[in-house]
């Protein structure tokens, strides 16, 4: 009896090593199938960034340099796409003059997608025998020997003291609806509460500050559509608005 037992505890013995070894063996192969996986997703070719797979939108607009948004991104070609400083990109690409934003989407196994938001001029301001472009941030987008068709001159200095006021210039002109905007000649502010647009016909429309330019736009066109013979409309108080 004593020898039956023996030789149970030495198969029961036998098994709990067995299964301890599988058990090792198991764990063995999943280190080494996740280190696997780990250096093909970060440090092998086989998933890096191709200069062919990188693809740009929105850098075709007049004021981005869109071959230098590309040369930014193909620079990082044959780095795995897991391993990809698309923070960094982005900061340099956002860098470039007349970019507003931008995002980057990589797509798999090889590419990667730049989506470029370019800032657009609203306006352009008589500097030394120029025209400098402006977007309805106030931030500068080149300069042009003649205006651009279709934008409207800004008649205030680019000084600082006529910062406030060319806010809110800047701030009109890009609240107004397509339509009114492409027939707006010029415009003027002596200061931040005394913005005034001239139509290419000819009316003059006053807005006074930059506040409560939905109603104030709203208003414009509704007397507009009235028609008559108005030359000046004064929305200033837009609840209260003056023609003649």
């Amino acid at each position: 009896m004593s020898t039956t037992m023996a030789e149970r505890r030495a198969e029961r013995s036998a098994m709990r090593r067995h299964r301890s070894w599988r058990t090792v063996l198991v764990v063995v192969l999943v280190l080494l199938l996740a280190g696997g996986a780990g250096w093909v997703v970060g440090w092998s070719d086989l998933l890096a960034l191709e200069a062919d797979e990188v693809a740009v939108t929105g850098a075709d607009s007049s004021v981005v340099d869109g071959e230098r948004v590309h040369e930014i991104a193909v620079a990082a070609a044959g780095t795995p796409l897991a391993r990809l400083d698309a923070s960094g990109m982005a900061e340099e690409i956002r860098g470039l003059r007349g970019v507003k934003d931008v995002a980057l989407e990589r797509s798999w196994p090889h590419g990667l997608q730049v989506s470029v938001v370019a800032r657009e001029p609203v306006a352009a301001v008589p500097d030394d025998g120029d025209f400098v472009l402006l977007d309805d941030e106030g931030v500068r987008l080149g300069r042009r020997g003649a205006v651009p068709e279709g934008l409207p001159v800004v008649s205030v200095p680019l000084e600082q003291e006529s910062v406030r006021a060319l806010r809110a210039a800047l701030a009109v002109v890009a609240a107004l609806p397509p339509g009114l905007a492409a027939r707006v000649e010029t415009v003027s502010a002596r200061t931040q509460d005394d913005v005034e647009t001239v139509l290419r016909d000819g009316l003059s429309v006053r807005w006074g500050g930059a506040e409560r330019l939905p109603l104030k736009v709203e208003v414009v066109r509704t007397l507009r559509q009235v028609g008559g013979d108005v030359a000046v409309i004064d929305v200033s108080s837009p609840e209260l608005p003056v023609t003649r």
